[in-house]
């Protein structure tokens, strides 16, 4: 039986904001740790993978030249100073982000193709930076490159799927993914967010437009939504969204900032619920008896319960019961 694959690529941890931004470094070393100590409830399930080399190719099937010449510059122009360079107050670029952005889109390639071919049952990729805002030609909310957007198109440039589903659980509207694929039929999009809160944008009403109209979904939720709530709503709207896209592969962009004591979201969630969110997400995407699905990690911005609700994923993607929430966190 194939096993989970769990993928992060070493240069994603130095893309450095400053330990005072939010998205900091310490995020991918929390979510490192938390893994490493699961790791006997995950033996035998769970194996780690190695990325494969993304290419510029890889990039522009979502972004325009121009905009991964400005990251480029604007990564070499960090080098030359020798500290974070911001393109927005939100969003820096460090002399490590070139890297660290296109292993992040390796390791997802790498992944999507090993669950494409039957080689790994699922994975779950610890990408950084996150992705989900970039739009074609814009780096905002902390994203440079749509790395879920690409993954997407690389399956289809390489023939291993027709039609993607895209699911968003982040706290934010992943409002980058839902541009690059608005007019587009064969990648549906979903997205669970706050509302209001930033970027402000995915009402229910942005249904898609063109011949991809019908195929964008978006679900607001208010401030305070807990887990129960959440699932009534996120196994609704899933089960709408397969039954219009029937898709033959699933990615996630696995936000956990919707996690109760997020810095920077107000939803309630606790780390086991994406558990159940997983295993509602699998049971309800089967091709043929199996789930072709990939996670990528968005935002999370407590970096202990980050990594807790990251190892709920990989446990219900493993098919490992969820971890008992009163032991301490180091059990397995």
């Amino acid at each position: 039986m194939s096993r989970t694959a769990f993928l992060l690529h070493p240069a994603s941890a130095l893309h450095d904001t400053g330990w005072g931004h939010p998205e900091h470094q310490g995020r991918l070393r929390s979510l490192s740790s938390t893994v490493g100590r699961d790791m006997l409830a995950l033996h035998g399930r769970v194996e780690q993978m190695q990325p494969v080399e993304a290419s510029e190719e890889d990039l522009l099937r979502v972004h325009t030249a121009e905009h991964v010449e400005t990251i480029r510059a604007a990564v070499a122009a960090a080098a030359q100073s020798g500290s974070p360079l911001a393109l927005d107050p939100d969003t820096l670029v460090s002399d490590a982000s070139w890297d660290a952005a296109l292993g992040s889109v390796g390791a997802a390639i790498a992944a999507a193709g090993a669950v494409a071919r039957g080689d790994r049952k699922n994975a779950f990729v610890a990408t950084r930076p996150p992705g989900h805002h970039a739009t074609p030609d814009r780096a905002m909310g902390f994203c440079l490159f749509n790395t879920i957007a690409i993954t997407a198109r690389w399956l289809q440039a390489q023939h291993l799927a027709e039609r993607v589903l895209i699911v968003d659980w982040d706290v934010h509207h992943g409002n980058g993914t839902q541009d690059v694929f608005w007019e587009d039929p064969t990648v549906g999009f979903l997205s669970l967010h706050q509302s209001p809160l930033w970027p402000g944008t995915g009402s229910v009403e942005e249904r898609g437009g063109g011949a991809g109209e019908g195929t964008t979904w978006n679900v607001e939720l208010p401030a305070g939504t807990g887990g129960d709530a959440y699932r009534e709503r996120f196994v609704e709207a899933v089960d709408e969204a397969v039954a219009v896209v029937e898709p033959d592969f699933v990615l996630v962009s696995a936000g956990f900032d919707a996690l109760a004591g997020d810095p920077i979201g107000g939803l309630a969630l606790e780390p086991e619920d994406f558990h159940t969110l997983t295993e509602a997400l699998i049971e309800r995407t089967m091709v043929r008896g199996d789930s072709r699905l990939v996670a990528l990690l968005e935002g999370g911005y407590d970096p202990r319960r980050t990594g807790l609700a990251a190892v709920a994923v990989l446990r219900a993607m493993a098919g490992v019961r969820p971890a008992d929430p009163t032991l301490p966190a180091t059990a397995g």
